[in-house]
């Protein structure tokens, strides 16, 4: 970026909060430059409808047939609730507040933590792996929900490891291309519309439950599976899956809190949407895991609801996939038009929506290897994300007191004061993977088999808790003493 574009953008930046302000360009909400207040399109409600329908889709489900595995009834209440509201809280400290306030992209806030270059190292992976991982997930989860319904309408029998479902995937991906083409705009439009209604196919899953089993029956289930006969162990591996589980929202809710009005409409969203909203979602998965003895989603509404009302809700979660992945993808494009350089910044937004969901329209045709790995996928999601957020709440609100120099965040690594060492931060990585370490030695990503110790202390706060006071001492005795990094006093604006 020449130190002219850098300029231009912190300037814009700059004139957010002054009244009379030019705005910058009507396309800044889709690219790297801060989006003025006047230019933001969420209040609270209209944020927390995007939220409500990135948290109520099957993977919400999915994480309560994967919770009821290991607990019953009453264990998995108490560890959604646990899990969810460690790790929504954290998130919604950042990187949404952050975006939120200065309405900027949470990989450019990024820099004033990676550097520049290493900024974009993150980005690539979690825009890159991780959310067309997700969007791959959620995809195939629609597929499932379809093959479904073909096969109680019409008398299929379209396995779900089978090619039908890994076209019908593909045309999820494709349609959630057709939204995204249209930009942010379309995502909050289609919310008005999915968001209320699966609410309603929630509720009235809730309400068919208990229609299959009384309130006593269902706490008397037993777990699917579990670790062996040691419940607390159990327990635990709950607590552990929804912390991941709440984790996996990091690479979506900085970029769609920068078009929030304020900082209260960045925040609080979080707690009705991701928090509340999948909450009551993974625990009517869990009942209906119990009652129905599967783990599956998509094999639960025509036992639940019979022919009709099942198809029907089949139908609707099948299309709900779709807004998901859609918000998956609109923080995937922000992220590389801000930290992609400028061929990036030359690509029109439909191509770019094509280029980020194409990685999942080739996972989609490995549905098994993906669908029936969810614990294992959430977890090596968790490896990155806990200490990531460890480090960036640090450096943010303790380090910086809450405040960033926008213009910084756009000059050349040359110029700005968040170069640190040629474009990188290697305090801020090695925070990061002495967090993935600890991880990793508490919980086995792979095998998810954890040490005796994770019983007590989970392997996601572990992780938290150790790159976030490896960086702030790191950053303090290493970092501001060699003047590198902004850090010697407190900054402005």
């Amino acid at each position: 970026m020449s130190a002219t574009e850098a300029g231009r953008g912190a300037d814009a930046a700059r004139a957010a909060d002054t009244e009379g302000a030019e705005a910058v360009p009507s396309d800044a909400k889709l690219n790297e430059l801060p989006v003025l207040r006047k230019e933001r399109i969420w209040g609270f409600w209209e944020f927390s409808s995007v939220n409500v329908g990135l948290a109520i889709a099957t993977w919400a489900f999915l994480q309560g047939g994967a919770v009821a595995y290991y607990v019953g009834a009453k264990a998995a209440i108490a560890s959604i609730v646990i899990g969810y509201g460690i790790s929504v809280f954290l998130v919604a400290l950042a990187p949404s507040l952050p975006s939120g306030r200065y309405g900027v992209e949470q990989f450019t806030a990024l820099r004033s933590v990676f550097g520049g270059k290493g900024a974009r190292i993150v980005m690539i992976v979690m825009s890159a792996l991780l959310a067309a991982a997700w969007s791959a997930v959620l995809a195939i989860m629609c597929g499932h929900a379809i093959a479904n319904v073909s096969n109680q309408l019409f008398g299929t029998h379209l396995g779900h490891g089978g090619i039908a479902v890994s076209l019908i995937a593909l045309a999820a991906v494709v349609v959630s291309w057709l939204v995204l083409a249209r930009g942010p705009v379309s995502i909050a439009w289609v919310n008005r519309f999915v968001a209320p209604g699966l609410v309603v196919v929630t509720l009235g899953m809730l309400a068919l439950v208990f229609t299959k089993a009384s309130w006593s029956e269902l706490v008397a289930a037993p777990p699917l599976g579990g670790a062996g006969g040691d419940p607390h162990l159990n327990f635990m591996l709950a607590v552990e899956l929804n912390i991941a589980g709440g984790f996996a929202w990091w690479p979506n809710v900085g970029n769609l809190a920068r078009l929030s009005r304020s900082s209260r409409a960045a925040y609080w969203p979080n707690v009705v949407g991701l928090f509340l909203a999948s909450v009551l979602a993974a625990v009517v998965g869990v009942f209906a895991a119990l009652v129905l003895s599967s783990e599956d989603p998509t094999l639960w509404m025509v036992p639940l609801g019979g022919a009709v009302l099942g198809v029907v809700a089949l139908a609707f979660v099948g299309f709900a996939n779709v807004t998901s992945v859609v918000a998956q993808g609109y923080s995937s494009m922000v992220a590389l038009k801000g930290g992609g350089g400028r061929l990036l910044r030359r690509v029109s937004w439909p191509v770019l929506a094509a280029v980020v969901l194409a990685p999942a329209a080739v996972v989609v045709f490995f549905p098994e290897a993906v669908y029936d790995n969810y614990g294992r996928f959430v977890s090596w999601g968790a490896v990155l994300v806990a200490p990531l957020c460890g480090v960036q709440i640090t450096d943010f609100f303790l380090l910086r007191r809450g405040e960033l120099r926008l213009r910084d965040l756009y000059l050349p690594d040359d110029v700005s004061r968040y170069a640190f060492w040629r474009g990188y931060n290697p305090v801020a990585f090695l925070a990061v993977a002495a967090g993935a370490v600890t991880y990793a030695l508490l919980l086995n990503p792979v095998s998810y088999e954890p040490e005796p110790v994770f019983a007590y202390v989970t392997a996601s706060l572990p992780s938290f808790a150790v790159a976030a006071v490896l960086h702030y001492v790191l950053s303090l005795v290493v970092v501001r003493r060699l003047g590198r990094g902004g850090y010697a006093a407190r900054t402005r604006r």
